[in-house]
């Protein structure tokens, strides 16, 4: 009996940690300094122009092809997703994750944080 609650246990456990999604302080991003990673703003192209992450490339969450737009981006890659504060970049990275992306990785605060950690 203590070896099955023990099993029972375990497959929880394993079931808990596939299920949870991913996600990083934006801050603690930057400061890894990260190199040749998909970085993807989902904010609107107004909010990208008036200042992003170097390297970000713009899909506005709010577009109708919105997932069409990821059509040229490998399932297996590891993609960052932020947006002004994190709320967004959550709603992507739950479409992403249905999609059949495998690493989605949201960047909690957003680029609000960024500016808030210059000043």
């Amino acid at each position: 009996m203590k070896r099955l609650h023990s099993f029972i246990f375990f497959l929880l456990i394993i079931n808990l940690s596939c299920g949870q999604t991913k996600s990083q302080h934006i801050t603690e991003f930057l400061k890894e300094s990260p190199k040749d990673v998909i970085l993807i703003d989902v904010r609107t192209p107004q909010e990208y122009h008036s200042g992003h992450l170097e390297n970000a490339q713009n899909i506005n969450w709010f577009d109708a092809d919105f997932a069409d737009k990821f059509s040229v981006i490998d399932k297996d890659k590891t993609i960052y997703v932020y947006c002004k504060v994190g709320g967004r970049s959550a709603k992507a990275q739950e479409k992403l994750l249905s999609m059949g992306y495998k690493n989605v990785i949201n960047l909690e605060g957003g680029y609000d944080d960024v500016l808030a950690s210059k000043k």
